[in-house]
């Protein structure tokens, strides 16, 4: 079984960077940032009357390491991202709180909107 830690999957002492995809959405003066682990791109998930779908149209943009991301989004006061490695990764930046994350199926998902 490979040795997980966030940002990173270590197999045989060989270290590969976790991917994500990011995209940038702008709207006036302001850009949103969407991002999601590489695995859930184009994937449906529903639970009761929540239904969120990580389309290729709203999540996919350029596929780019984990710690690349995490840079992004320091700079961003609006995203959206979903996936258990961007999440931890960005709880463990302290972006967001663990409280502030929602699960749908077993998803983690959260929303950063500052103003």
């Amino acid at each position: 079984m490979p040795e997980k830690k966030l940002g990173k999957i270590k197999v045989v002492g060989i270290e590969y960077s976790m991917k994500v995809y990011l995209k940038v959405h702008y709207h006036n003066d302001d850009a949103t940032i969407a991002c999601c682990d590489e695995e859930l791109l184009n994937q449906v998930f529903k639970e009761d009357n929540l239904r969120i779908e990580v389309s290729n149209q709203f999540f996919g943009g350029r596929l780019i390491d984990l710690e690349v991301a995490i840079e992004i989004l320091k700079e961003t006061s609006f995203f959206n991202i979903i996936g258990e490695n961007i999440i931890e990764k960005v709880i463990e930046c302290n972006l967001i709180s663990r409280n502030g994350v929602r699960f749908i199926n077993g998803v983690p998902m959260a929303i950063k909107m500052m103003l």
